[in-house]
């Protein structure tokens, strides 16, 4: 039996068929990979309300915890809350627990006239005879501020420190016992 000879070599038209099958296998993974991509929703900054700055001024001393809020300028007073206004006990005014009770206040006031964050400047007695490093009550009346949702900026000891302005008392031998 004679075997016909086929022709084996691919023609134009089936070159192009192959091409379009593969084209077509392609697309349609493609798009199984691409569409849930595009479907997706581009999730865009949310701009965030823009921050009202304000300065608290935190005086804390052995015997009071002094609370004072004011803007930028540092001219206009915003809120102000001490020791004293919190409790009538002379003893408990210093504490943390109190100074806590004062920065709920401070926070309260601050929300309400729509500051959002603070500067703070901390304060002890200093000067020539004070005691240079703050009372108990500054470092609660910090804490409990952010914990009630107000941002602080940068925290900055405005101690007052002396030149070698006034002489100490106690006199040339020092205070005797």
């Amino acid at each position: 039996m004679a075997e016909e000879k086929v022709n084996t070599t691919p023609t134009d038209a089936d070159v192009k068929s192959a091409a379009t099958e593969k084209l077509e296998k392609v697309e349609a993974t493609s798009e199984k990979i691409v569409k849930p991509i595009l479907d997706k929703e581009v999730k865009t900054k949310e701009k965030k309300p823009s921050e009202n700055w304000g300065i608290l001024h935190i005086y804390s001393s052995y015997n009071n915890t002094h609370l004072h809020v004011t803007d930028v300028t540092g001219s206009e007073t915003l809120a102000k809350v001490t020791g004293g206004m919190v409790t009538k006990s002379d003893r408990l005014k210093p504490t943390p627990n109190i100074a806590m009770a004062a920065a709920k206040q401070i926070s309260e006031d601050c929300h309400r006239k729509g500051i959002t964050a603070l500067y703070v400047k901390l304060r002890a007695v200093g000067g020539h005879s004070g005691p240079m490093t703050p009372g108990p009550g500054a470092q609660a009346a910090v804490r409990m501020l952010t914990r009630y949702g107000i941002k602080l900026g940068r925290i900055e000891d405005v101690t007052p420190i002396p030149h070698d302005s006034c002489r100490k008392k106690g006199g040339r031998r020092g205070r005797r016992v």
